[in-house]
């Protein structure tokens, strides 16, 4: 008997579908605290959650005979996907169910905002008729600067054409050249805060993104701009918003998503030109039905020994070959991220080459993880294995694979090549006996490391006591080092260090590292 634990509210029809199999139990454990949740959960084979639950490491840990976790919607960020991963278990999601919903949604708060709807009903509600008070602004012939081009970016942009809108967007990991028959203009993200009339926020929550719109943005901005943020909260910085928009800066705002929610201590609520709703960019019937029904089928297939679908942490393949497979796939993701954390602007070619043993293996799922680890950094949708190609190509990267049985240095050898506008790097990599995977090379260095955790990469001149003069200023910063991994093409040339931290250096340190005499760069990476 296949047990399946459902820990959020699922719609019927999607209840359905677990219900006629035969061999399943479905049980509904809606509203449990965590540790409620933890005498329970060694009893189930697949857990499905929604935005409700957040599924902890030490959750995880309980749940000693899970398999699959399903998530019915789009963002796994209430998930911990290393503690999965490390368990065996697959986490999936819809990553198309709700792309209509928040984009429709996004339309509906620009509209309601531009026209001051909400505030109007009140007032009439409140039997006042204040016509002359709610005077609101057309969107035709407005420009519009949308952040994020990833599936529900590039709708919003499309739908606000037909509103007569001016589109520019922006996307660091769009090649601005490749315009791909749009009828919008890709531009940088100054040319949006200074030319937009209004700007909507599509990217995910990162270190690099929290914050993006800030107090510097918004006061290079027009007077009277109007923001709106149906993605994350934090990207646009609630306290600048709420100073802006007390002085006029900006003129309104259409929030359905917050720093902390629910935000009600927060004192954008009290304001008259904010348009806020609690989080409804997925809440349409349409987009509830299809999530269910998505998720419950991509489960029960897996579950009956059938392909793995929109898996965000492993590719469809069967069982023992993905097996045998795991530790390739963890490795060129783990490339890719590096790859990412690398380039300094949007990503033009991706060339990856297999020799030896590993080719004896379908290479198209490791390219399909490579790819993943290079976009999972700046989507703000889930990028899975399903998706990954077909986002890469939408952005324009050029991907070519090359396959060489012939055995050179490694009994395997990965070698991923990335050439974005700045540069060009080369990382490969290899795995020891069946588990133990390793970056060899780097940029034509010698190395020997595992990407995990956080590191510095830095690359100097092989002269003595650069790296004496790095340990000894993330020491006298508290920062600990726990590995060192030098290499080096030549005595007196150029060289690379990878050196494992315990924790995240700040930038100011990071800053203080970049002064040291004869370090050519040097960039903070996590694994």
């Amino acid at each position: 008997m296949i047990k399946v634990l459902i820990t959020d509210k699922l719609s019927e029809q999607g209840m359905e579908i677990f219900k006629k199999e035969k061999d399943f139990q479905t049980d509904e454990h809606i509203g449990k605290t965590p540790e409620d949740l933890k005498k329970i959960l060694g009893n189930y084979d697949a857990w499905v959650i929604r935005s409700g639950t957040t599924v902890t490491a030490d959750l995880i840990q309980a749940a000693t005979k899970l398999k699959i976790i399903g998530r019915a919607g789009v963002g796994v960020d209430n998930v911990d996907l290393e503690a999965a991963t490390k368990r065996g278990i697959i986490v999936m999601n819809t990553p198309d169910g709700n792309t209509i919903s928040t984009s429709e949604h996004t339309i509906a708060m620009l509209m309601a905002m531009a026209r001051k709807i909400p505030q109007a009903q009140q007032s009439l509600k409140e039997k006042k008729w204040e016509r002359s008070k709610f005077i609101g602004s057309e969107l035709n012939e407005k420009v519009l600067g949308v952040v994020g081009l990833g599936r529900i970016g590039t709708n919003v942009a499309r739908k606000a054409i037909g509103l007569g809108m001016r589109i520019l967007a922006y996307d660091p990991y769009v090649d601005p050249a490749k315009n791909k028959g749009h009828e919008f203009e890709i531009v940088t993200l100054d040319d949006i805060i200074k030319k937009a009339d209004f700007i909507t926020v599509h990217t995910p929550l990162t270190k690099e993104t929290k914050g993006l719109i800030n107090a510097k943005q918004i006061a290079a901005m027009k007077d009277g701009v109007r923001l709106i943020n149906c993605a994350r909260g934090g990207i646009i910085d609630e306290t600048a918003l709420y100073d802006a928009l007390k002085s006029g800066k900006v003129a309104g705002a259409a929030l359905d998503v917050f720093e902390k929610e629910p935000p009600f201590d927060s004192p954008l609520l009290t304001l008259e030109n904010v348009v806020c709703v609690p989080h409804l960019g997925a809440a349409t019937q349409e987009a509830q039905v299809n999530v269910a029904v998505v998720v419950a089928e991509q489960m029960v297939e897996a579950l009956k020994g059938g392909r793995v679908k929109a898996a965000v942490n492993m590719p469809s393949l069967d069982p023992k070959v993905l097996e045998e497979l795991k530790p390739y796939l963890t490795l060129v993701e783990k490339i890719g991220s590096f790859h990412a954390q690398l380039a300094e602007s949007f990503i033009k070619k991706i060339q990856v080459e297999y020799n030896g043993e590993v080719t004896k293996f379908d290479t198209k799922p490791l390219t399909l993880s490579l790819v993943k680890g290079i976009l999972q950094k700046g989507m703000s949708e889930s990028v899975n294995y399903v998706n990954a190609l077909f986002i890469a190509k939408e952005r324009g990267y050029e991907i070519s694979e090359t396959v060489d049985n012939s055995i050179k240095d490694y009994s395997s050898l990965i070698t991923v090549t990335v050439k974005n506008e700045k540069g060009t790097h080369t990382i490969s990599g290899t795995v020891f006996g069946k588990k133990e995977f390793r970056i060899v090379n780097l940029d034509g260095n010698t190395t020997d490391f595992t990407p995990v955790g956080n590191m510095i990469w830095m690359a100097h001149e092989d002269r003595p006591g650069i790296v004496g003069k790095l340990g000894t200023t993330l020491g006298t910063n508290g920062v600990n080092i726990a590995g060192l991994y030098v290499g080096r093409q030549e005595v007196g040339g150029k060289a690379i260090a990878m050196v494992n931290v315990d924790n995240e250096v700040p930038e100011k340190v990071m800053a203080e590292l970049r002064e040291i005499p004869h370090i050519q760069d040097l960039k903070f990476v996590k694994f």
